[in-house]
């Protein structure tokens, strides 16, 4: 069991500023990246049970893009940590926001 919950909290271990600085790309776009239906599996910090569902990340560049796949990974790093789905949904808006410099993020996550 200890191990188990070592596995589904590593992401406290994680620094979502490594995950994006090889991969973002100057862009002069202004229009909005969306990456929708990523996967989400977290645990309730309050009742220590399982909830998973689907994230979507929306942003406006300012300069810069970053990978696709970089928004998943910084989603990951926040669902591998207690969470409540209120938190985890203001943690990847502000990850997205301050490493790849967004003028604007939407997240919305939907989980049961």
């Amino acid at each position: 069991m200890a191990k188990a919950l070592l596995a589904v909290t590593c992401g406290y271990k994680q620094s979502p500023a490594d995950i994006v600085a090889d991969a973002l790309f100057d862009c002069e776009s202004r229009q909005p990246v969306l990456v929708r239906d990523i996967e989400c599996n977290s645990m309730c910090e309050h009742h220590m049970l399982p909830f998973f569902g689907r994230v979507h990340i929306s942003y406006v560049p300012q300069g810069k893009v970053v990978g696709l796949s970089k928004l998943a990974r910084l989603t990951d790093v926040y669902c591998k940590r207690l969470q409540i789905q209120e938190r985890l949904t203001q943690q990847i808006a502000e990850a997205v926001h301050s490493t790849v410099g967004a003028k604007g993020v939407a997240v919305m996550v939907e989980c049961t």
